[in-house]
């Protein structure tokens, strides 16, 4: 299994309905069937510790059957089109990848 999880920094200036309309759009792809499970979060209220990095808005959760697969979930025409509608919505993305 390929873990492809993406962490989203959202502009300060959104407003509460864009930050609803951009988690709208980040759960539209679940609908890509390269994605085995795809789950959507925000920074969990566990105990601050230094290690923790809980300064993101939005988390993002791939699970794909391998590399091939991420790779066709790149180009799917749902994850280009979010990534097209939702891009001036960050100040930053993080990702990482793990199998």
């Amino acid at each position: 299994m390929l873990y492809h999880c993406v962490y989203f920094w959202l502009k300060p200036e959104l407003t509460a309905e864009q930050r609803t309309e951009f988690r709208r759009g980040v759960e539209t792809l679940r609908g890509i069937k390269a994605a085995a499970q795809v789950e959507v979060g925000v920074p969990a209220k566990t105990t601050l510790r230094p290690v923790i990095d809980a300064s993101y808005d939005i988390a993002l959760i791939v699970i794909c059957a391998d590399v091939a697969a991420e790779a066709a979930y790149q180009v799917d025409p749902i994850h280009l089109a979010f990534v097209e509608k939702f891009k001036t919505y960050w100040t930053r993305v993080q990702i990482y990848d793990s199998e």
